[in-house]
């Protein structure tokens, strides 16, 4: 039945440019990757001429090795993760303050920009300058400089 279908090379490309065009309406990258396929499709069937079978398996394994590809690309742009945009507190960990109140039994308070947060560590009087090494919730570990 597929062999009396008549696909010309513009078909595909004509539906990898609206592809293409369609990736900016909804998220994710996938319809892009079948875009440059359904292209690279285009272009190899203007250059040989293929049945409709195998320009639709053609575009099925170009479809494949863009996508997985265009994926390992895109990961690897994205692999950053230093920023700590939505983890604010591991920001604070190497940070040096001054302690509000002293560290009495392992506890005491510690002003971090504007706000008051409590501070674990050995008993330090209030003034003493610490390093802070870790956040844990709502509280920081600190040590005496």
């Amino acid at each position: 039945m597929m062999e009396n279908w008549s696909i010309a090379y513009w078909h595909w490309l004509a539906a990898g440019l609206v592809l293409i065009a369609l990736e900016m309406l909804v998220p994710g990258f996938y319809l892009l990757f079948l875009g440059i396929a359904a292209l690279g499709t285009g272009v190899v069937v203007w250059l040989l001429p293929l049945s409709a079978l195998w320009q639709f398996s053609l575009f099925a394994l170009l479809s494949i090795i863009t996508v997985v590809l265009g994926r390992r690309w895109y990961s690897r742009q994205n692999a950053d993760t230093s920023s700590g945009l939505n983890r604010r507190s591991a920001q604070l960990v190497g940070r040096k303050v001054v302690l509000a109140e002293a560290i009495v039994n392992g506890r005491g308070k510690v002003n971090i920009d504007d706000t008051l947060w409590t501070a674990r560590g050995d008993d330090l009087p209030a003034g003493q300058k610490v390093e802070i090494v870790g956040v844990s919730g709502t509280e920081v570990e600190v040590r005496a400089l």
